[in-house]
């Protein structure tokens, strides 16, 4: 029932005028500096759509590339998005390469894209980026490259990552210092840990929101440290249907919210 009123909403014009309010609504309050999202549900929409896996996935990369149009549209300035698990390389031989084929395509489009020199937007992949194969390396490291002074805008994309492995190296990164002399135990505090971390590039590391897609209602270990007083919103929706509303919506939720940081 509830997807026959959203179709009639959707015919009647309704749903432009609501986005238009909403927009305007949320444009008054504090937008978040940093969002980050859990891009969670391809293959479940391919199966409800009777589609093979790989066309959830490219579905997917499609919603993200229409996310980064609604995060410049709103001035949303970091974004970071769990696109690969470290758990997701234990996948199939056949579909990790189809996964792997459509994150090399869809990094080299972004590597061309205007945006990225327009809205000054450093491009980094965080994980175990040591895990994927040389193509994706390749790329990576070029735009890496290519945007590495630029600090108006960020956008990470979390590859081979697990937020255990993640404090696992922060760990080991501290241990060598402590071995070589540069570092004293003494000497450890939150700041040298956050320096070690994945994210010590951005100049806000914790998110603002998380966001995660498919009605899962858990972190999957996703910016563990970072995510201490991050609000976190969950949706009923499958990310390649993912849209700008619904980005809209999350945000509003945040802005409904009052921060305590633990205070």
């Amino acid at each position: 029932m509830s997807k026959i009123i959203e179709i009639i909403c959707q015919l009647t014009g309704i749903y432009k005028i609501y986005g238009k309010r909403l927009e305007h609504e949320i444009r008054n309050g504090d937008i978040p500096y940093h969002v980050a999202l859990i891009l969670d549900g391809n293959r479940r929409w391919a199966k409800m759509h009777l589609a093979i896996p790989k066309t959830g996935h490219w579905k997917g990369a499609d919603a993200v590339e229409n996310l980064l149009d609604w995060c410049e549209e709103l001035d949303i300035r970091i974004v970071t998005l769990y696109a690969l698990s470290a758990e997701n390389l234990n996948r199939k031989d056949e579909e990790l390469e189809q996964i792997y084929e459509l994150i090399r395509m869809r990094l080299e489009k972004l590597y061309n894209d205007p945006r990225i020199h327009r809205c000054k937007m450093r491009v980094k992949g965080i994980g175990r980026i040591e895990l994927l194969p040389d193509s994706i390396k390749d790329v990576l490291k070029r735009l890496d490259d290519v945007t590495k002074n630029y600090d108006n805008h960020f956008l990470n994309i979390a590859l081979a990552y697990g937020g255990q492995y993640e404090l696992v190296d922060a760990v080991k990164k501290i241990g060598k210092k402590i071995k070589d002399g540069s570092l004293k135990i003494e000497d450890i505090n939150k700041k040298e840990i956050e320096s070690n971390l994945y994210t010590s590039h951005l100049p806000q590391s914790s998110p603002d929101m998380i966001l995660r897609t498919s009605g899962e209602k858990r972190l999957s270990g996703f910016l563990m440290w970072q995510s201490a007083y991050s609000e976190l919103i969950f949706m009923d929706i499958f990310w390649p249907e993912f849209r700008k509303i619904d980005l809209m919506r999350a945000i509003r939720t945040f802005q409904e919210r009052k921060r305590r940081l633990g205070k």
